[in-house]
């Protein structure tokens, strides 16, 4: 059985950014990338529905590490896996990667100080899987069936960049009539690769980031695309291209640039966000006139004004006006309203409307799934994670040596798992100074109580609030949704702050660390 200083779990965006931080903070700790598919990237090697993009800028996107140099800051998908893969091979750990390996379970062992890690694994997708004495290498026991096996491994700590939602499938809300529709119903998390809507009525249900992606890319070539929503989303146009961010790449060293740009990027993020929350209807007004200035004051508004208040539910970002130029072209168009039934030509909507349509595309949005469905436990005893609270809004109280990457709702994602990565590298470096083998966020604190670790009220958070762990009302257990605050707590906080139970190797174990 393989045994690696650190494992990490997901070779998407964030794993390969974990992978990159460990190999340049700690060369000499040995780890490896579990990834469940035959390929990394993630969401950008997963998703191929039309116009598959960013919704967030690529300066804060990206990796702090390694500059984003393509002249669009509002990327497609195919460019991003590029940056994502030459980040990999950049820094050598493309060749740290498992493919075909889901991790299913993880135990913890308070006696060895170690995590024992289970994962089926699919020997098709691993290039090893015909060469002599590879199963015994790679930890294989030969369970489970002619198709799949198990394969065991330990480390000594256990670092999951999973993506939050169920890869294996989206979600689709019940629907009457769904089985007499005559044409073609698809979701964009599985996208056919040989649909052909060249001509035809298309009608996207959903209004999310996925919706007003697709709307647009679609309409290009179908027919017609009509967008169908029962709530409008607030939605904010900005230039897929950064002109400042280009005039500093021609005159600035790329690091110098890619940095001023990045800060840029994430102080403006950050004020329209406060102004978002603490002067909702101002900030309306200013969305509805960007509405107004792309479509006309003729247009119905209420397709774009959604009941609740703007950030109570992510904003959708569309790249130079693509949606509001493919609406006032005539090419698309927005319903709001709600399916009575589907029928044989369509849908029957409530408000007796009726749209025609060869092909349906559900965006109606994703299951949300912390750590991939994960099970673990700790000393035997099951985790239920929505009985913990998050810790730094990367670890979980009284989980040991175990953090997550995960990223802002209200910003990019990976300026938090960039702070996270630093962050899991200063604790090992701490552990391995002090002789420590076991790092435990512990909740001493009694005046600290549990509040929803997201104040979202989008569909897909409120379907799984239940399953999701909590947030303290204070520092550290308090999840701030703010770079600057976490910047500070997480870049140059301490790391034996009083909350992190730390303790030695157990004896016959001691020693055996590596830097």
């Amino acid at each position: 059985m393989e045994h690696f200083d650190v494992i990490i779990v997901g070779a998407g965006l964030s794993g390969v950014g974990a992978a990159c931080h460990l190999r340049q903070r700690h060369p000499r700790k040995s780890f490896a990338i579990l990834e469940g598919r035959d390929a990394m990237g993630g969401t950008w090697d997963l998703f191929r529905y039309p116009g598959v993009r960013s919704d967030s800028d690529m300066y804060t996107l990206g990796y702090r590490f390694r500059p984003w140099r393509d002249a669009k800051a509002i990327a497609d998908a195919p460019s991003i896996l590029n940056y994502i893969r030459e980040t990999a091979a950049e820094f050598g750990v493309d060749k740290e990667i498992r493919y075909g390996h889901r991790v299913k379970h993880a135990s913890w062992s308070t006696a060895d100080a170690r995590w024992n890690v289970e994962t089926e694994t699919d020997p098709k997708q691993n290039p090893d899987a015909g060469v002599p004495g590879a199963a015994a290498a790679l930890g294989w026991d030969g369970q489970g069936g002619s198709e799949n096996s198990v394969a065991r491994f330990t480390c000594n700590f256990l670092y999951l960049c999973t993506v939050y939602y169920d890869y294996a499938a989206g979600y689709t809300p019940e629907w009457n009539g769904v089985e007499r529709f005559r044409g073609q119903i698809v979701h964009p998390q599985k996208w056919p690769e040989d649909l052909d809507y060249e001509g035809k009525r298309v009608v996207v249900i959903g209004s999310g980031a996925t919706a007003v992606t697709l709307v647009p890319a679609m309409a290009e070539r179908a027919a017609h695309v009509t967008m169908l929503q029962r709530s409008p989303t607030y939605v904010v146009s900005r230039p897929a291209e950064d002109k400042i961010a280009n005039t500093l790449r021609r005159v600035l060293p790329a690091g110098a640039a890619y940095a001023i740009t990045r800060w840029k990027n994430v102080l403006l993020q950050q004020f329209f966000y406060n102004l978002a929350r603490s002067r909702p209807d101002l900030f309306k007004w200013m969305l509805a006139r960007g509405v107004r200035n792309h479509l006309g004051e003729q247009y119905d508004l209420k397709h774009f004004t959604p009941e609740y208040n703007p950030w109570d539910q992510r904003l959708c970002l569309v790249p130079d006006s693509d949606l509001f130029k493919a609406i006032a072209d005539g090419s698309a168009s927005v319903v709001t309203d709600q399916i009575e039934t589907f029928t044989e030509r369509g849908l029957q909507l409530k408000s007796g409307e009726h749209l025609d349509a060869d092909i349906i595309v559900t965006a109606t949005g994703l299951v949300l799934k912390l750590m991939s469905g994960l099970q673990l436990t700790v000393d035997s005893a099951p985790v239920e994670l929505a009985k913990t609270i998050t810790y730094k809004g990367m670890m979980y109280s009284d989980v040991p040596n175990l953090a997550s990457a995960l990223g802002y709702t209200n910003a990019s994602w990976t300026l938090k798992c960039d702070l996270t990565a630093e962050y899991v590298c200063r604790l090992l470096k701490h552990m391995d100074q002090h002789g420590y083998a076991q790092c435990t966020p512990r909740l001493n604190d009694p005046e600290i109580t549990a509040v929803p670790a997201i104040d979202f009220n989008s569909g897909y958070v409120l379907r799984a609030l239940d399953t999701l762990p909590q947030q303290g009302s204070k520092t550290p257990w308090r999840v701030h949704q703010n770079y600057v605050k976490d910047l500070s707590m997480l870049r140059f906080g301490r790391v034996d702050d009083g909350t992190m139970e730390f303790k030695a190797a157990p004896r016959h174990n001691a020693g055996h660390h590596s830097t």
